[in-house]
């Protein structure tokens, strides 16, 4: 028995569209693109009268993709909850970039907060975390080669 690979990262949102102009905007491509709902979904995760949208994108040359679902129902009573970094749970996730400076500033000049300026970490990577759509937290990583 083994593990063979992360499939697929999962983020629900409450406005589809902008959390997928986001991501494209970060350079990822769509993949697929459907809706779901009824019995078997259902019962696959938990919940009743289940009804999803859901965006698979990717990058050009990788395996792992992000999901971003809709739940149109059941809604979320608690709505967007806002995390910081240190905020219990799965709580961010990291790109490996080229050109970090160039898509932090891309990024600044589309709105998306921006934690802290580049740091550089030792002599291996400069890093730095942002905040998407709906309080999604990345952190982007460029090796220094």
């Amino acid at each position: 028995m083994k593990i063979n690979r992360i499939d697929h990262v999962s983020i629900n949102v409450n406005n589809l569209s902008e959390a997928k102009a986001f991501f494209l905007d970060l350079g990822l491509q769509v993949q697929a693109e459907w809706e779901l709902d009824g019995e078997q979904l259902d019962r696959i995760v938990g919940l009743n009268n289940v009804k999803t949208a859901c965006v698979g994108l990717g990058m050009p040359d990788g395996e792992v993709w992000i999901e971003l679902v809709k739940f149109y129902t059941p809604s979320d009573e608690k709505d967007i909850q806002q995390p910081f970094a240190n905020t219990l749970g799965i709580r961010h996730i990291c790109f490996a970039v080229e050109d970090i400076e160039a898509i932090v500033a891309r990024l600044k000049k589309n709105g998306t907060e921006i934690f802290s300026e580049i740091q550089q970490y030792e002599e291996s990577y400069k890093l730095c975390y942002v905040r998407g759509p709906e309080g999604i937290i990345l952190e982007l990583a460029e090796k220094i080669r």
